[in-house]
């Protein structure tokens, strides 16, 4: 081959391997604000949650019962703003804590019952929303081109957000609102 054709080549190489790092960066881009959505929505329903857990700690202690009323608002007011930190550890306490009312709740409004078991579910969909955007960030961040050359290197890997959302033993789920 002769000298114009190998810079030709390696010309040709080096517009491919441009393009692929555009595209690249773009896709990451694209998936760290996917994470960003995911992560709002995920926060959303879990402050939804802890609100309802409180109301009904405040409105209906009789119904929750007088002795666990007290907890469940606190475990609520830590899941909205967790004194240590660990969101995920508080999360779980107010999720152990609803799984563990009655399935009965008497005096309770309906719609209160409906609320709560259809916040538990989007807040099981919206965990797993979340971690299926981090897994995809973190896929692609670790294989192996990005991460030589370095692509989003300096950003944080996102986190993933594990939490124990037993959906069908949460209060009122599956009554279908009754």
């Amino acid at each position: 081959m002769t000298p114009d054709a190998w810079l030709l080549v390696g010309g040709v190489l080096a517009v491919l391997l441009l393009a692929w790092v555009g595209w690249t960066l773009r896709r990451l881009t694209r998936l760290e604000a996917r994470v960003e959505r995911a992560w709002a929505a995920l926060d959303t329903q879990l402050r939804r949650r802890a609100g309802l857990a409180e109301q009904l700690a405040r409105d209906h202690p009789a119904a929750v019962g007088q002795d666990r009323a007290p907890y469940l608002a606190a475990f609520a007011a830590d899941a909205r703003d967790p004194v240590d930190g660990d969101r995920e550890l508080s999360e779980n306490a107010l999720g152990r804590e609803l799984r563990e009312l009655p399935a009965d709740l008497p005096g309770v409004p309906a719609a209160l019952q409906a609320d709560l078991a259809g916040t538990a579910t989007r807040v099981g969909l919206a965990r797993r929303f979340y971690n299926d955007a981090v897994r995809d960030t973190c896929a692609l961040r670790g294989q192996r081109m990005p991460r030589l050359l370095g692509l989003h290197g300096r950003r944080p890997l996102p986190r993933y957000f594990d939490i124990d959302d037993r959906l069908h033993q949460v209060a009122g789920a599956g009554r279908g609102g009754s």
